[in-house]
């Protein structure tokens, strides 16, 4: 979700000193609550039961009813604040090189992420007043930003990490617990910088004075014109407007090739579409009829990949591809649901999951799994499905004691604002971001696949759910019958049938290499015996392979002959070798290669190799013959 600032709530920069700083952490934290509260949710599958509470009017201040989202002011301290003639917020003219980077303050520390997937060559250049960041992409496009700090800085106890997706950098200030309001020493906001919304956080004041401002803040708020409900969950279709768009390219891959997609990134006021992140895969959908290709997070907002221009300002349509999404909603579900079960029966802990595009996979905290333990596991999975246990979503304060009782890796210690639970009643609550089903009965069905081997002492659990189910018995009931008319006989028969085949094709195999082998010496004989021997011997098979060609090689020799043998079909690909006389096959030999355009390498006397063009098999003939004329002649 995209917010503007609201030209109503101007006075508000008119508070000073300590109010000020507080009405804004207080600020901060409700539209916080509000971004989470209009994006979280779930949806059944039958269309009528509801996703997900609607949060927002649970998170009104005290006195407020039905609060909804608002546009809130500028000021002073607040994370990106523009002043006249500073570079707009969503121009893309400085992403050239730059990596987009995020950052938010912490008491003791401030922290960088620049958001680069698998970097390679990277130098972070630290002192107390300046970082200079630099690395190469995964395209092997250079990338490079330098910052000077709002503050004076330790570089001495400072440090970062890396990961497959990013570069984090821990900064340690030269005083703690001074409040940072922006990153940069001048006040300006470059295009690949942006305020880590997720991260942000009130650590810092006076609780009672807070506490009072709380009720300043909700009067400001009553003086303020207010836009319609935000979009929840459960919507299928959804009008916003359009805040920028901005030439940008994507990376994609397709059956093992990457190609870039040039388009743009679309910041819409609102969205129904999930953005990418926390192990879960983005929505799909359409704005204006145009395919979103890519939802990626930006701050509290997302950004939407597209191919064709839209204008900032004007009114657009967004359309879900629910299919996609209740794809997402059961698996992720179906997630929870095996976690907890797998736990709850073995003690087996979930360490990691993904939810892949055929199938998911879930990293169990154990060396090995038993077939009747994965038995026992799916028959329990599939019971719970059956007895319809609804999953609720919640929202807790962090003090609450039932935060403790949830599964969590935990938080951190500066952590504040509300906690999102996702619950199966009676049996799993966990703490999550994604979406999910009402009842676990919209999971109709889950199939463990099996196990295979993970990480150290980690144990990989593969399984399906939902609709991924019926569309894998499709898929195989399609094969079975296929396999029925081939093998004329019925499905109990497949296995055995396919063994005989097996066996058939190796004893085949075997004889005719036999065949082969003693053709190639016959070959070779008969080229032998046939009076003078020829300074060329040239031979093409449709039928052979690299061992042929060397028998033939080994039976004629090649002190005083040069051999140029080929198998494989005359109008397509092949294999070549080219053997004589050392110093002979060591020049001609690239050069036969480069003719039949293909590749190849050898020595003493020998170089064999693959050709793409067989058909360019006279020329390289003409080729030995008119070497072999010219060595007659200067002899």
């Amino acid at each position: 979700m995209q917010l503007s600032f609201h030209p109503a709530m101007q006075h508000f920069e008119r508070v000073s000193g300590k109010t000020q700083c507080l009405l804004q952490r207080s600020l901060l934290g409700y539209v916080g609550k509000i971004l989470e509260a209009s994006l979280l949710g779930s949806k059944g599958g039958d269309g009528q039961r509801q996703l997900g509470e609607r949060q927002a009017a649970s998170l009104a201040p005290p006195g407020q009813k039905g609060l909804q989202i608002i546009k809130p002011p500028p000021h002073p301290h607040l994370p990106g604040r523009r002043r006249r003639g500073d570079r707009d917020a969503h121009s893309c003219s400085s992403h050239g090189k730059h990596a987009k980077t995020l950052w938010y303050d912490r008491p003791r520390y401030v922290f960088m992420e620049f958001c680069v997937e698998d970097s390679t060559d990277v130098k972070v250049d630290l002192d107390d007043y300046k970082v200079v960041f630099s690395c190469k992409n995964a395209d092997g496009i250079e990338m490079y930003n330098e910052i000077t700090f709002y503050d004076r800085v330790n570089s001495k106890d400072s440090q970062n990490k890396r990961s497959s997706r990013s570069i984090t950098l821990f900064v340690r200030k030269w005083k703690d617990k001074v409040a940072w309001p922006r990153l940069t020493k001048e006040d300006i906001k470059p295009a690949w910088l942006s305020v880590d919304f997720d991260n942000w956080r009130d650590w810092q004041g006076d609780e009672e004075v807070e506490a009072a401002m709380v009720e300043q803040y909700a009067e400001l708020m009553q003086s303020v014109t207010k836009k319609g409900a935000p979009p929840a969950m459960d919507d299928l279709d959804f009008t916003t407007r359009v805040v920028s768009c901005c030439p940008t390219e994507l990376l994609t891959e397709t059956g093992g090739k990457k190609k870039i997609l040039q388009g743009y990134h679309v910041i819409l006021e609102d969205t129904i579409l999930f953005p990418e992140g926390g192990g879960q895969p983005d929505d799909r959908g359409f704005i204006n009829d145009i395919p979103v290709l890519r939802v990626t997070r930006q701050g509290p907002g997302a950004l939407h990949f597209i191919q064709t221009p839209l204008e900032p300002g004007n009114e657009v349509h967004l359309v879900l591809d629910w299919d996609r999404r209740f794809d997402h909603m059961q698996q992720h579900s179906g997630q929870h649901l095996i976690t907890a079960l797998a736990d709850l029966m073995f003690g087996f802990k979930t360490t990691s999951w993904e939810l892949g595009r055929q199938r998911s996979t879930i990293e169990l905290d154990t060396p090995s799994m038993t077939a009747d333990q994965l038995a026992a596991l799916e028959e329990r999975v599939n019971e719970k499905i059956r007895a319809r246990v609804p999953v609720v979503v919640r929202e807790l304060a962090v003090g609450d004691p039932e935060v403790e009782m949830v599964r969590s890796r935990g938080l951190p210690d500066d952590h504040t604002g509300p906690v999102r639970i996702v619950s199966i009643e009676g049996i799993d609550a966990n703490m999550c971001c994604g979406t999910h089903v009402s009842n676990l009965c919209d999971l109709q069905v889950i199939k463990l696949l099996g196990v295979e081997k993970g990480k150290k002492n980690k144990t990989n659990l593969v399984f399906l759910a939902g609709n991924r189910v019926l569309k894998s018995l499709e898929r195989s009931h399609a094969t079975e019958k296929a396999l029925t008319s081939l093998l004329k006989n019925g499905p109990e028969e497949h296995v055995e049938a396919v063994k005989r085949l097996q066996n058939s094709l190796k004893q085949l195999q075997k004889s005719n290499l036999t065949l082969l082998r003693d053709f190639a010496v016959l070959t070779a004989q008969s080229f032998k015996s046939n009076g003078p021997r020829e300074p060329l011997f040239v031979l093409h098979r449709k039928d052979g392979d690299s061992e042929f060609m060397n028998i033939i090689a080994n039976e004629i020799g090649t002190e005083e002959t040069l051999l140029f043998l080929s198998v494989g079909n005359e109008k397509a690909a092949g294999l070549f070798l080219l053997a004589g006389p050392p110093e002979t096959v060591e020049k001609l030999g690239p050069r036969v290669a480069e003719l039949l355009e293909g590749k190849g390498a050898g020595k003493r006397g020998r170089y064999q190799g693959k050709a793409s063009r067989m058909s360019q098999r006279t020329e390289v003939e003409a080729l030995l013959r008119g070497f072999i004329d010219e060595q007659r002649t200067e002899q």
